[in-house]
Formats: C-alpha cells, structure tokens, sequence
C-alpha cells in the first residue's frame, strides 16, 4: 500500500463527505457569517480548495511563490460557490491529483521547497502530499465547528471510518 496515496485519497473522501453533509443543508450555510478562523464555510472550503491546487501545482514542478500567485486568487473567485459547485470542483482536482500520482516513480524524491513563509528546505514529494492532507484535514476541522455554531451537526469525516468505508481487500496487509 502507498500510504500517502492512501492519505491522499482519505482527504478525498473526507472532503466529499462533508460536502455531502453541507448538501443535506440549506444553501444558505456556505454564506451565512460566523465569528471563526473563516467569516463563512464557503470560504473555508475555497480556501482548502486554493492550496490543495497551490501544492499540486509544487508538486508538478512550480516554485512555491509561482503557485502561490496562480492559485491564491481562487479563493476569492470561489467565494460563491454553492455545495454542488465546490464538490465539482474539488472531484475535479482529486482527478489531477491522480493523474499526477500515475506518473510518478518516486514519491520518495527529494526537491528543494522555496516557501515564502518559512524559507528554504529539502522535502520529500510524500511530505508534500500529506502537508496537503493534513491542512484538509485541520480545516475541516473548523468547517465542523462553523457548523456547530450555526446550529447544524456535522459529519463524522476521522480517517477510521474512511478505513471501514473502503473494500474489505483493501484493509488487510
């Protein structure tokens, strides 16, 4: 098993079930302000979605700033989205996504990470990948909250119950 495919496809799937949970609510929720980390869950969700692009775009080769100043901007074009829009979207990026992962050897490669926030460091492309999963993984995290707050329950998204969701063949060593 390649775990950060493995990690990369329970983002994936923790993503689309909480765009499902946010699909069973009025449309109104993505827009509706909260006093969080996001004004709404529609901008946490564009925000995921920006830097999931942000990080494909290293790993296909771009420096960090260059990916930074190309997908940034998405947040902001996102900012409307409804459920149905996001989750287009993000199923559309899990296929670029996966085609980048078909074409790689070596997810063990090691490139130098320019970021402009913390400077300059040799990192492995996995590292790359489960950086992504992880602030999915975090922001997700305030997305349940944002719920809690407006009056909504969330879904459980954990990475066990993405272990019990996947074919039996899949779970053992």
């Amino acid at each position: 098993m390649n775990h950060p495919v493995q990690m990369f496809n329970y983002h994936v799937w923790a993503t689309q079930t909480l765009l499902g949970r946010i699909q069973e609510l009025p449309s109104s929720v993505l827009q509706q302000e909260v006093n969080t980390s996001f004004p709404t869950i529609g901008e946490a969700f564009a925000h995921i979605y920006a830097i999931d692009k942000c990080w494909l775009q290293v790993l296909k080769g771009a420096s960090m700033p260059e990916a930074l100043e190309e997908c940034l901007p998405l947040q902001q074009q996102m900012l409307r989205y409804s459920a149905d829009e996001f989750a287009e979207a993000f199923r559309e990026l899990a296929e670029e996504y996966g085609a980048w992962f078909r074409g790689q050897d070596d997810l063990e490669q090691i490139i130098m990470l320019e970021n402009p926030y913390a400077g300059a460091r040799n990192t492995r492309l996995s590292e790359i990948v489960l950086q992504t999963v992880n602030h999915g993984t975090y922001h997700r995290g305030n997305i349940s909250t944002m719920l809690r707050q407006l009056g909504h329950a969330s879904t459980m998204n954990d990475y066990v119950l993405f272990w019990y969701q996947q074919p039996a063949e899949s779970r053992s060593l």
